[in-house]
């Protein structure tokens, strides 16, 4: 039994260290999500942008709309430049220190997977509820980065085949519209605040926006 009691404390102390990525946190918890019925948690519907007449316009619209899943932290989080995940609202520097590594699967000494498991680990704990898990959990190649970098930015990355893993648009909405990982962004675990909306409308608005010839707004 003294043992047992052993094990969980190192567990404990591993899973206080861990978030996105690979993530941690030494912080107070983030505030649980509003609720659905909140304004700020919903995404609009592809239809209430039909009001728009010019398409390029629309187009860069239904994009913006789109990005506030996209530029959420949730997100920007697993896509960074230097090959440190973020973590948190905040997006500060991931704790414990871990590198992506040549794979974004962490390094041989400290692969993501030490971590983060094929689901969502709920916690008993007072400083994490819960460590982020997904069967295919990474960090985004340096090429993919969106820390830091603003939406129409972002918008060109997302067209240019040798910045987006070689998808075409149609590649691009099926990852963004079917992806389990993107999907981990509407349910991240406890204590950590999801992305507005749905994927399924997510999907429906990366669908028009590409449909409306793919438009950026303004960087």
């Amino acid at each position: 039994m003294r043992r047992q009691g052993f094990v969980v404390i190192v567990m404990g102390a591993v899973s206080l260290g861990v978030g996105v990525g690979c993530k941690s946190s030494k912080t107070a918890p983030e505030a649980p999500p509003p609720p659905a019925a909140d304004a700020g948690n919903t995404l609009r519907p592809v239809s209430s942008f039909a009001s728009i007449a010019d398409e390029k316009a629309r187009s860069a619209a239904l994009f913006v709309e789109a990005g506030r899943v996209i530029s959420h932290p949730r997100c920007v989080n697993c896509h960074p430049a230097d090959g440190v995940p973020r973590q948190g609202m905040n997006q500060r520097p991931h704790i414990p220190a871990v590198t992506g590594g040549p794979t974004g699967h962490g390094t041989p000494a400290l692969p993501c997977t030490s971590c983060h498991q094929e689901r969502n680990t709920p916690l008993v704990g007072a400083t994490l509820r819960s460590v982020p898990g997904n069967p295919k959990w990474a960090l985004a190649p340096a090429e993919m980065a969106w820390v830091g970098v603003p939406l129409g930015k972002i918008c060109e990355q997302l067209k240019d085949p040798a910045r987006n893993g070689g998808k075409s648009l149609d590649a691009l909405h099926h990852h963004m519209a079917e992806d389990v990982l993107v999907g981990w962004g509407w349910d991240p675990g406890p204590g950590l605040e999801p992305v507005p909306g749905t994927q399924r409308v997510f999907g429906e608005l990366i669908r028009a926006w590409i449909d409306t010839g793919a438009a950026c707004p303004s960087p």
